[in-house]
């Protein structure tokens, strides 16, 4: 009698594929569409709100205290300080397109040496070029944006502590990305509302003063952001390297650089950086015209608040279904499922839109009210800040509807198209109008508001026709099976 010969290769084969079944959330490429795109983008989406209220009460606290002046420099730093770290963002996005692809064909081999090469390169852009470059390059930023003296000295001490201490943000950033490409989205959640408690804590403390601390005002809603990615920093390496995760820095394919996965995340990374700065130094030009308004610091006050701290109420919600759409798209790619991928992204674009009109509603009908919570007084500061809020009711709808659609994009390995529809929508656009129209007619803040609607009008309408090309659906996402 002949017994059957046994493959012991295909039988830890079949077996890897079963461990690695069981260790991603298999849910994303099987069952019901809606709910696998929700199961990522609510805890995204709570992150980003619970998150977001550590930018809020920066802004009660330093507004009520120091002035509407105080909330036009952390509007003014952060969006300088956005432009020089989206960089290593890029690094993260090309990582989430790897890991995603990987996850969704199983193959957990191939998502560890993805997480750890990807942590490996934003450490040492973090360290060795952002915190040298950005604190030497602090003073002509700010210039550049025109901010007036008063804002200037406020706005130089919080971006220096921001950029030597960005550590810990980075660590966060990948840690997020990488979790919820591998289809967790509630351990990054978790970690997120930890690390804003501690932020408010240390804000307020540290902004107002308490006891033997002294009021560090403007300069101590740095200090705590800072200390407070840290502390979580620290603690996700560790559980990064214990394997706890649903991701881990361990790996067998060792621990010095690997080109060849270094390569594939600047591949695919590279661009949506590129596209990351490209819109940052956009807004920094625009933040220039918005300064060479009559009223340049009441204009600053009523642009940090409105787009920058209550527009953050659409911008969370739609990148966390931006992150939803990349996520649920990659995997279903890596699975062979293009067609479910392409309803994954058109289903988080309905979400995105009705979310986005619901809170259209309060900016367009309760617009002053919203800038009372944020201290903002000044007549002027409060009637511009109520016309943007106008544009903003509308616009917001186009831009939920293009970040899913770009999250879309990018998930699926096609990053290159997302940068060109920026560049186009957010810079060419926006900025061409204010320029023609300042040096012709003469520059005005409902100009600048309604140049700002139609970069998103162009945003919405040239992702939604690209991504419905389906092009994305021959894009190969390979690693050499050898270190080089």
């Amino acid at each position: 009698m002949a017994f059957p010969k046994i493959n012991r290769k295909d039988n830890a084969e079949k077996a890897a594929k079963n461990s690695s079944e069981k260790k991603y959330d298999r849910s994303l490429i099987e069952g019901s569409l809606p709910r696998a795109v929700w199961k990522i983008a609510a805890p995204t989406m709570l992150t980003n709100v619970i998150g977001g209220l550590q930018g809020i009460v920066d802004h009660l606290v330093v507004g009520n205290l120091i002035g509407y002046k105080g909330n036009a420099a952390i509007g003014v730093s952060w969006q300088i300080f956005l432009v020089v770290v989206v960089f290593v963002g890029s690094v993260f996005t090309g990582m989430s397109v790897l890991i995603a692809r990987f996850a969704g064909a199983g193959e957990t081999d191939k998502v560890n040496r993805t997480v750890y090469q990807g942590f490996l390169t934003g450490i040492f852009i973090s360290l060795a070029l952002i915190a040298p470059i950005g604190y030497f390059a602090a003073p002509w930023l700010l210039s550049l944006v025109n901010a007036e003296a008063g804002v200037q000295a406020e706005a130089l001490p919080y971006l220096r502590i921001m950029f030597l201490f960005s550590l810990g943000l980075m660590i966060y950033f990948m840690l997020g990305g990488a979790l919820r490409s591998a289809g967790d989205a509630k351990t990054p959640m978790m970690i997120g509302i930890v690390m804003t408690v501690l932020n408010l804590i240390f804000n307020v403390i540290l902004i107002r003063g308490f006891g033997p601390i002294p009021a560090f005002g403007v300069e101590g809603s740095a200090i705590g952001t800072c200390l407070a990615t840290g502390l979580v920093a620290a603690y996700s390496l560790y559980k990064l390297w214990s394997g706890d995760w649903v991701v881990t820095l361990r790996n067998k394919y060792g621990y010095a650089p690997d080109w060849s996965v270094i390569r594939q995340l600047f591949k695919f990374g590279l661009p949506a950086g590129i596209q990351g700065i490209a819109m940052n130094i956009g807004g920094v030009l625009l933040l220039s015209f918005i300064g060479s308004l009559a009223e340049s610091a009441a204009a600053q006050a009523a642009y940090a608040v409105s787009y920058g701290q209550l527009f953050s109420l659409v911008s969370w919600t739609s990148v966390g279904l931006m992150g939803a759409a990349a996520t649920v798209a990659g995997q279903n790619l890596g699975a062979q499922q293009p067609e479910r991928a392409r309803e994954a992204v058109n289903t988080a674009a309905r979400f995105g839109l009705v979310g986005s009109a619901f809170i259209g509603f309060f900016f367009l009908f309760f617009p002053a009210q919203l800038l009372g919570f944020f201290g903002m007084k000044d007549s002027a500061a409060v009637e511009i800040g109520a016309q943007l809020l106008r544009f903003l009711s509308v616009s917001g709808i186009f831009v939920s509807v293009a970040l899913t659609y770009t999250g879309g994009l990018q998930g699926t390995g096609d990053t290159k198209s997302p940068l060109y529809i920026s560049i186009i929508s957010q810079v060419i656009i926006p900025l061409g109008i204010c320029f023609v129209l300042k040096n012709t007619i003469g520059l005005q803040a409902w100009h600048i508001w309604s140049a700002i609607l139609a970069g998103h009008v162009t945003r919405c309408t040239l992702s939604y026709l690209r991504f419905q090309q389906g092009r994305w659906k021959n894009i190969k996402v390979e690693l050499e099976t050898s270190v080089s």
